[in-house]
């Protein structure tokens, strides 16, 4: 068995991945030369974390890892094409429902409930947090619902000893916003502060904010697609090409 990864090794990519937004390049991210496979998967971990989702494409063939950065990228089809042939897990239909949701399709409130209900019987918490912090992104038209919603995933995080996921908090300060904006935005204060650069977590967060630039420079420096916010019926920033980047950009 090939010995972990010492972590010296991925020390220059952690510390290029977690520079702030504005000094922040990915289209010069170092890859150690002579990795495993499994350290590769490692690094492209990391890139995913951090919002080089185009990194993680090249260097990942995990197929949940490989559909996860689709999604940030909001290529949906290109998501469920590398889901094809895994087997009906929760994170596996955790990212069918959010592929569904990326492209606007009227049962990804249901598939976001069956990865819930699936997750359950799983007993996994990461993915019953992410299944109900999608549910709730759904369930813009009944904010009483949505709370419903999200706390179970504050449940299953105060159970488990832990903070509460920063995306979770990031939809519910949207939530809460539509009830009491004082209270919103002192839940995206939370959110932020939790949150990593360019991850769907700071964007919703910032804006709930007020603070749209920033959000906006957060997405397009992640390559993440306006679907990630489109509940919010935040407006998307006219650029000549949308959110999209190319190759180059990382």
């Amino acid at each position: 068995m090939t010995a972990p990864l010492p972590d010296h090794r991925l020390d220059d990519l952690r510390a290029a991945l977690s520079l702030p937004t504005p000094t922040f390049s990915a289209a010069n991210l170092p890859l150690p030369a002579g990795l495993t496979a499994a350290q590769t998967e490692e690094a492209a971990a990391l890139a995913l974390h951090w919002g080089a989702p185009r990194a993680a494409l090249a260097w990942s063939r995990d197929p949940l890892r490989r559909a996860a950065a689709h999604l940030r990228l909001g290529d949906g089809a290109a998501a469920r094409a590398e889901l094809a042939g895994e087997a009906d897990g929760a994170r596996v239909l955790l990212l069918l429902a959010r592929a569904a949701a990326l492209d606007g399709y009227p049962g990804a409130g249901q598939q976001a409930e069956a990865a819930r209900t699936l997750a359950r019987q799983e007993g996994d918490s990461a993915a019953l947090i992410a299944a109900v912090t999608l549910r709730a992104e759904g369930q813009g038209a009944d904010p009483y619902a949505a709370l419903r919603t999200l706390a179970e995933g504050l449940k299953v995080a105060e159970i488990a000893g832990q903070s509460a996921d920063a995306h979770l908090l990031a939809v519910l300060a949207h939530t809460q916003a539509r009830l009491n904006a004082r209270k919103g935005q002192a839940t995206a204060a939370k959110a932020l502060e939790r949150s990593v650069p360019r991850s769907p977590a700071r964007v919703l967060a910032l804006l709930v904010l007020a603070r749209p630039g920033e959000a906006f420079a957060e997405a397009r420096a992640g390559n993440l697609h306006p679907g990630w916010w489109a509940f919010t019926a935040a407006p998307t920033p006219s650029t000549p090409a949308g959110m999209a980047r190319t190759a180059v950009d990382g």
